[in-house]
């Protein structure tokens, strides 16, 4: 498989001669590093499945409303994270889903074929579900994904400070959630 050039890739999925096999190759590309950050978020497979593929579909057919500014990959990380968050968004509006505790996520991801983690990983995971969604979403784009805060700003379309103080207080909250259980 070629090396991603995102120059390239704009140039074709801007003609509509190449922009189907260009936007194959960008769901290629893309689909691994957003599937984890989706994941983080909502914490199943299943989930994370149906909001990657949302993701993509809103992509598609939103293309002619890029308007590179910035990345592609930026943009494409919006969609997922906003995606993700409306699926949390409704989930609790409608309260029609049992809540997915931190205590329940441990043993759901122990028992997941795509956890390959120890106990001390599923307990980095409690702590991290036990967050608020959108101090869950700072927190994973910054220590998971090792995202710059001015990108993370444009994904979440919110400032820098806020994101900085909202990180600060997720990886507080995960420093006592994991020294009370060890």
């Amino acid at each position: 498989m070629m090396d991603y050039d995102e120059q390239l890739t704009l140039k074709r999925l801007s003609d509509p001669h190449t922009r189907r096999e260009a936007f194959t190759e960008v769901v290629r590309h893309f689909s691994q590093p957003l599937y984890w950050i989706i994941r983080q978020i909502v914490l199943t497979h299943e989930d994370a499945d149906d909001v990657l593929q949302n993701t993509f579909l809103k992509a598609w057919l939103n293309l002619d409303d890029f308007k590179q500014t910035s990345k592609l990959s930026t943009w494409l990380h919006r969609i997922a994270v906003n995606e993700s968050l409306d699926l949390l968004r409704r989930r609790k509006t409608r309260q029609d889903q049992t809540d997915v505790t931190a205590l329940a996520v441990s043993s759901q991801l122990m028992g997941d074929d795509y956890f390959d983690g120890d106990r001390l990983q599923a307990l980095l995971q409690e702590a991290v579900a036990s967050l608020p969604d959108v101090q869950r979403t700072v927190f994973c784009l910054r220590y998971f994904d090792d995202m710059k805060y001015a990108d993370i700003s444009q994904i979440l379309n919110t400032s820098e400070g806020a994101l900085k103080a909202s990180y600060h207080i997720a990886a507080q909250k995960v420093k006592n959630y994991l020294t009370a259980r060890q």
